[in-house]
């Protein structure tokens, strides 16, 4: 079956006014409009667009036959959201699966209840997640080489006036170092700054009053990085999350890229459009730029302080206009296909190839639209179109097996044979990992 899906974005602080309207082709409402789910996650489940005569939410139409459109008779396991990032996300971490059943239980037992401001765990999931970006996005994510951030601090010191505020930023400097190693260094620094340690305060001071006064690519370090301690400082002054973003790796990505962040790993999303699938959690622990509650305990005990190589993920060239990105979980994998003439694409930015495996023959023909793609779905999918529009048609399938879909328009596709894409269009269509087994536990989130 394919039925087209619909839902309301969800008005967080951090959403832009217009992207997400942009994207659905409405009027904007004047709110910021953040994150539109796509799933069955039971925060905010899809709605099967134009039920009637009774509405129907994901969650019903997926009980009233688990075997025809559920994950082996079960909820989806992943959980599809599109973007509009219009001001900095707050600094946050997810717990792995052991930690997210034990904290989910330790709340249960204590009677905490669900939605209260003390609450951590929503439930007992884990939530890595995968990022591509639609236009240009700016991210923090993981923790990076401790050394190059002690030397952005040595810059700041360097730009700030003698005497109290140059010291205090030589102070922070030597906090990026330790004789235990580099992740206790970095466990210390987090128990400093979110502790409200000595000195804290002075730092966040220097650091505003260097961004100030001193010109554009006057700091010495990376210009991106300077951009990004003015956008935070202006959003969220005197937060300590600004000093642990020169900690984590800043990642600024074109159209077509895209970041995975397993579980623990520290992040936050500054700015940009973008499509995001995830485990079907919405166990979220922050640790800055909030004005929501923050457990610097639970924090301290779930983030992992070891350092990311690298948070960008490569896609896998499956077929002339299909990519998919599969990382190591077995909850979710994305595909993103693209259709007919390229000159005639309407996406949020210039289209841009994802990163071709040169070593491949023929790879460059894969970042290529292609006239028609077919896609496996053997188990049930969620697509979501960005831009121009899409006839999708199971092959083999009945009539009634056929749909024309827009830009912003979503379906969800029940298990069974192969669909083909064609049109002129960019569309992500996420379902279960390659890992994915029929032995593999079913998510608990609904």
């Amino acid at each position: 079956m394919l039925i087209f899906i619909e839902n309301t974005p969800r008005a967080y602080a951090w959403g832009s006014r217009d992207a997400l309207p942009e994207l659905l082709g409405v009027a904007p409402t004047g709110e910021p409009q953040a994150e539109l789910w796509l799933g069955d996650h039971p925060g905010a489940p899809a709605t099967v667009a134009k039920a009637r005569p009774v509405p129907q939410t994901l969650i019903d139409l997926i009980e009233s036959d688990p075997g025809l459109y559920g994950v082996d008779g079960q909820h989806l396991p992943f959980l599809l959201k599109v973007l509009g990032i219009g001001a900095p996300l707050s600094l946050q971490v997810h717990p792995n699966k052991e930690q997210a059943e034990a904290g989910f239980a330790r709340e249960e037992a204590a009677g905490v209840l669900p939605g209260s401001r003390e609450r951590n765990y929503g439930d007992d999931n884990h939530k890595p997640e995968l990022l591509v970006a639609l236009s240009e996005v700016s991210a923090l994510c993981g923790f990076r080489d401790l050394a190059a951030a002690r030397e952005d601090f040595l810059a700041l010191a360097a730009a700030a006036p003698e005497g109290a505020m140059r010291d205090s930023l030589l102070s922070v400097a030597e906090r990026c170092q330790s004789l235990a190693g580099d992740d206790e260094a970095r466990s210390e620094f987090l128990h400093w700054a979110l502790g409200g340690g000595p000195g804290v305060a002075e730092a966040l001071e220097a650091i505003e009053h260097v961004l100030a006064k001193v010109p554009d690519g006057g700091v010495g370090i990376d210009p991106a990085r300077v951009q990004a301690l003015v956008n935070l400082t202006a959003t969220y002054p005197g937060d300590p999350g600004t000093l642990i973003s020169v900690l984590l790796h800043l990642v600024t990505l074109q159209p077509g890229e895209a970041i995975y962040l397993s579980a623990r790993q520290l992040h936050a999303y500054l700015c940009g459009i973008a499509v995001e699938v995830m485990a079907a959690s919405d166990n979220v622990l922050r640790a800055g730029f909030t004005q929501k509650h923050i457990d610097v305990d639970e924090v301290l005990r779930i983030v992992d302080t070891s350092q990311l190589d690298t948070p960008r993920i490569f896609a896998d060239h499956i077929a002339p206009g299909l990519v998919t990105w599969a990382p190591a979980v077995p909850e979710f994998a994305l595909s993103r296909a693209r259709l007919g003439d390229p000159a005639k694409h309407l996406a949020f930015d210039e289209p841009s190839s994802v990163q071709i495996d040169h070593e491949s023959p023929n790879g460059e023909e894969y970042s290529e639209p292609a006239e028609s793609v077919i896609v496996a779905v053997p188990y049930p999918t969620v697509l979501v179109v960005v831009s121009g529009r899409v006839r999708v048609e199971r092959v083999g399938g009945e009539l009634s097996e056929v749909a024309s879909a827009g830009r912003g328009q979503s379906l969800y596709v029940s298990a069974g044979e192969d669909i083909e894409l064609t049109g002129v269009a960019e569309v992500f269509i996420a379902t279960v990992g390659t890992k994915w087994s029929r032995v593999s536990k079913p998510s608990s989130a609904n």
